[in-house]
């Protein structure tokens, strides 16, 4: 079916864009499906992964390939089959996700967890394919498409700007939180005051948690933790002894560092008895090794957690309406897509940079 619009956007074609190489270019979207939506795309939010894509770091990426999988922009065509109640005109977002089977006898998809389908069908909003075998384009570009079913309409009280990097950054923090019981009568410690962590830390707050612990290499983003709402803060290079100074402390402890060079077993040293660590950083290497008995003389347990299903994205919503979270971003205009990655390589972000396709925003 023809449209009056171009699928065009900042297109990575070799390791190389990274470094600011990504080249604007037309591309061909998925074939439309009567269950699909159209987004004109007035926000994007850069995601570390948007880096480990563009530099084959994770695995060999699927060249050209157009990142973002934090987009928010208006529907500009709704299928006839789509869910959700979605209207032309409709301001909306994607997330990481954009498809997975949804089959009745699947039951990852049957259960709510459709963020952990484990059958073809499930594709990531770009570097992907999706069951016909065409290729997920993300959002630095003018135009996304893609299923319904991982499309949600965007409150009216939370800005474009804002509600863009919510949809991976936050609800990556707001699953594995939520899931785990913060909330009253938790201590809770988030690993890495960056992007994700500072999700961490506003999304724990939202959640009610008694004790809220942000850990960082350095102290230089002390200042900052605490006014996103930080109890304590921890500088493993200010304190040789930190591990043992903090040991059993928090209940819940979320690490969103992407270094396999992590102390991982200091960080265990950390959990109270029955404790739980949840990993949601990727490293493009192994995890180190850590004792057994760090997690059994403490009943502890250690596990991970992907991005989160359509209904937790709709849930974080709304609780970032009723508690007014708002994420601390740094918007860039789309034509410099190329600066802000490499800025973004650079740690400069504080803590979330959203592109703003200019041309779209009226």
């Amino acid at each position: 079916m023809s449209t009056d619009y171009k699928f065009q956007g900042w297109m990575g074609l070799d390791p190389s864009a990274v470094d600011g190489n990504m080249k604007w270019q037309s591309y061909e979207p998925k074939p439309w499906q009567e269950t699909d939506v159209d987004i004109k795309i007035t926000h994007a939010g850069i995601c570390g992964s948007d880096l480990h894509t563009l530099r084959s770091g994770w695995k060999p990426t699927d060249y050209p390939c157009c990142v973002g999988h934090e987009i928010v922009g208006h529907a500009v065509k709704v299928g006839n089959k789509a869910e959700g109640d979605i209207k032309v005109g409709d301001r909306v977002g994607v997330g990481a996700q954009s498809s997975s089977c949804l089959k009745p006898d699947c039951e990852e998809c049957a259960n709510g967890v459709e963020n952990h389908c484990q059958n073809i069908g499930k594709a990531n909003t770009y570097d992907d394919r999706y069951p016909d075998g065409s290729k997920s384009y993300g959002g630095y570009a003018d135009y996304w498409r893609g299923p319904s079913h991982f499309v949600f309409k965007i409150p009216e009280e939370i800005s474009s700007e804002d509600a863009a990097p919510m949809l991976c950054g936050g609800i990556t923090l707001y699953s594995p939180l939520k899931r785990n019981g913060c909330g009253p009568g938790k201590k809770v410690g988030i690993i890495g005051i960056g992007g994700l962590g500072h999700f961490g830390i506003l999304y724990a707050k939202a959640l009610g948690a008694d004790k809220i612990v942000a850990i960082s290499r350095k102290a230089n983003k002390k200042d900052d933790a605490l006014k996103l709402g930080a109890d304590e803060y921890i500088s493993t290079d200010e304190d040789s002894k930190w591990a043992e100074h903090h040991a059993q402390s928090v209940d819940l402890l979320i690490s969103t560092v992407s270094s396999p060079n992590m102390p991982l077993e200091q960080y265990l040293q950390l959990l109270r008895v029955h404790g739980t660590f949840i990993q949601v950083g990727a490293p493009e290497d192994r995890l180190p090794a850590f004792h057994a008995f760090a997690l059994i003389a403490k009943g502890a347990k250690i596990g991970g957690s992907a991005i989160g299903a359509p209904g937790e994205i709709r849930e974080m919503l709304d609780l970032t309406v009723k508690k007014k979270v708002k994420a601390w971003i740094n918007t860039r205009p789309m034509k410099e897509a190329n600066q802000t990655v490499v800025d973004m390589g650079a740690n400069k972000a504080r803590y979330r940079y959203v592109l703003v396709n200019e041309a779209h925003v009226k």
